[in-house]
This record gives C-alpha cells, sequence and structure tokens, in this order.
C-alpha cells in the first residue's frame, strides 16, 4: 500500500454536497444510518463477523487525515487497518487515525484492540461525540493489495473525547453490496 501523495487527492464532502446522490441503497450506508457500522455489519451477517488486524502503529498522517483532526502537516498518529468481514469474506476496510499528542494524553489504549471493533469501543463509550459523515470514492494506491479496487464508495467521520479525536474511515468492499443485495 502507498501512502505517497496523490495528484488528485480524494475530496471528502457531506450528504448535502455529493453530486450526483447515489442510488438510495447506496446513500442510506454511506449516510443514513450513523449507527454503529460494526453493529449493522453482525446483523447482515446473521452474527457471523470478524475483525481481521492489517497493520497498527505509530507513522505519518496523510495530508487530507492532518486536515480532518487539525492537526500539523506530517504529524505522528497511531494508524490501525482492518478488514471487517462477514462469512469470512472482506466487507469493509477501515482506517482509523488518532494524533500522537492527543492519543498520548488521553489514557485510549487503541494498541490494545486486538481483533475487538474500534466501533464497538467508540459506540459504547458514551463520552464521544461523532462529528458528521463524509463520503469520497477511495483512492486505489491507499487499499491494500489484496483488496484494492477502483471507485470504492467510502464514507468517514471524526469522533470526538474531549482533545482526542479519532478518524474512522470505512470503504465498502464488493463482496459487501454483494451480500446486502445492492447492484451497484
Amino acid at each position: 500500500m502507498s501512502d505517497a501523495p496523490l495528484a488528485y487527492p480524494p475530496r471528502w464532502l457531506t450528504a448535502s454536497q455529493l453530486q450526483p446522490t447515489p442510488a438510495a441503497d447506496v446513500y442510506g450506508w454511506l449516510f443514513v444510518n450513523q449507527d454503529s457500522l460494526t453493529q449493522r455489519l453482525i446483523e447482515l451477517s446473521a452474527n457471523r463477523f470478524s475483525v481481521v488486524p492489517l497493520s497498527e502503529g505509530w507513522q505519518s498522517l496523510r495530508s487530507d487525515e492532518c486536515v480532518a483532526l487539525n492537526v500539523a502537516e506530517g504529524s505522528q498518529g497511531w494508524v490501525r487497518e482492518v478488514l471487517l468481514r462477514g462469512d469470512q469474506r472482506p466487507w469493509v476496510f477501515a482506517r482509523s487515525v488518532a494524533a500522537r499528542s492527543a492519543l498520548e494524553d488521553s489514557g485510549m489504549g487503541l494498541d490494545q484492540l486486538g481483533s475487538r471493533s474500534l466501533g464497538e469501543l467508540l459506540f459504547s463509550d458514551r463520552a464521544f461525540a461523532r462529528g458528521p459523515l463524509h463520503a469520497c470514492r477511495y483512492p486505489a494506491t491507499w487499499m491494500p493489495e489484496a483488496i484494492r479496487g477502483d471507485d470504492l464508495w467510502a464514507r468517514r467521520s471524526c469522533f470526538s473525547r474531549g482533545a482526542l479525536n479519532v478518524l474512522v474511515a470505512e470503504v465498502f468492499l464488493p463482496a459487501f453490496w454483494a451480500a446486502a443485495a445492492i447492484e451497484l
């Protein structure tokens, strides 16, 4: 996977900014239901849901992440990438980031999650407030090679608790849309 700057980085747009508007079923998964995606995937998979960690650790955050977290360009952060799977198939690629400066002072152990869902943690802690959802077509070069695809829909939002902001991006993979019986 490449974190190199893109000539044309994606524009993360709110529901009202997104033109043309995607099909109603796609729009619903991107914007309408703002509950836990983890919980929705558990239901869709009839409890055959799992989280597969791909990578995590300290690294330089991408430019779009620095802007969203309101930190200086090139800031260090905790980056966690996982696959959310239903029926043993990769449905969603998720990338979660938090600025090092805020995370170290927060007492939150993102490095302790293992195969637990970050969404489960964020939605169970009422101190976290979720910011608005944004969507884009996620750059293929930002995806792990094994699941890389063009024009994949993604959404992201920032969860805030005091000075800590956790930016969570979720990229919907073709197997997810097939399981949800949604034609793209």
